[in-house]
């Protein structure tokens, strides 16, 4: 009887500690989408894509941006700073131009686009 109990108890804690191990993984995996899914709403744009392909090939000043994209300055400063919120693009400031570079993230952003493509 008293083995059945001490089996009983052990079979209950591992139930708990599976338990325990699967919610866990869970909400990592609800945290992973959340995050995947506001990255891709930052990207769910034409516009915005077109930036994240253009600096894939390095820095570039906002000047250059808009003259790549046939857009307006507060145009692509509108589109540049939904990706610098996304912390997809990072900027440099020099004097008085800003130059912006792909994070990490959005280097690895990049890949999955031109893989896309």
């Amino acid at each position: 009887m008293a083995a059945t109990k001490t089996a009983t108890r052990t079979t209950t804690t591992r139930s708990a500690t599976a338990s325990k191990k699967s919610q866990k993984e869970a909400d990592q995996r609800a945290q992973q989408a959340r995050r995947a899914s506001v990255l891709l709403k930052h990207v769910s744009d034409p516009t915005r894509l077109q930036v994240i392909l253009i600096l894939a090939d390095g820095e570039r000043h906002v000047g250059a941006l808009c003259e790549q994209l046939s857009q307006s300055q507060p145009a692509v400063s509108h589109h540049l700073a939904l990706l610098r919120h996304g912390g997809i693009i990072a900027p440099r400031r020099q004097g008085k131009n800003n130059f912006y570079s792909l994070t990490e993230t959005g280097e690895s952003l990049a890949s999955v686009v031109k893989g896309l493509i």
